[in-house]
């Protein structure tokens, strides 16, 4: 089984962002995935953990210490890292691909460590930035402005995938992975 990495926020959000969030998380599980991520059972991240569990995809959650009491208590396997860097690199480890859902600094953070790694060769597993709403077209012009400026060594195509709906974000890593 192919795992994917979710990144995204445990707050409370809009409707628009819940729709979203269900309708991947459900496209996850029918595609045959299972779902790395950090293990919350709070906002985005329970939701999507509650849809992936209903299609009857895998759960592997990375939490951290200092979060461990919201972490989902009935998932396939919890890991409980020392740090977020740690976190990080274990969700990495375990997934084949990553997906960046709607979120704060936090959700920036893990994707931005992601970019970082493969924008030196540590990894190649497809990286999705699933742009609900249009929440990420300021991010989106950023990395241009940043390939553009050569800042980044790699063609927008190599580096990060923006999807404006789940569907898309899906059909692109089944097309990378090759399932």
């Amino acid at each position: 089984m192919k795992y994917i990495g979710v990144f995204c926020s445990a707050s409370e959000v809009e409707e628009k962002y819940i729709k979203a969030a269900t309708a991947f998380a459900q496209l996850l599980a029918s595609s045959g995935y299972g779902l790395v991520w950090g293990g919350s059972d709070k906002g985005i991240m329970k939701i999507v953990a509650d849809e992936v569990e209903k299609g009857g995809g895998k759960l592997v959650g990375i939490s951290v210490e200092f979060l461990q009491d919201v972490v989902r208590k009935k998932a396939d396997e919890m890991i409980i890292t020392k740090n977020l860097s740690d976190r990080k690199a274990t969700l990495l480890e375990r997934s084949d691909a990553i997906v960046m859902l709607v979120g704060g600094i936090g959700t920036l953070d893990e994707v931005a460590e992601m970019l970082e790694h493969k924008k030196h060769g540590h990894h190649n597993k497809p990286v999705v930035i699933l742009n609900t709403a249009g929440f990420y077209d300021g991010l989106k012009l950023q990395i241009e402005k940043m390939i553009r400026e050569g800042f980044i060594n790699k063609t927008m195509d190599e580096f990060v995938y923006f999807a404006d709906a789940p569907q898309q974000a899906i059909e692109y890593i089944t097309g990378k992975l090759k399932i």
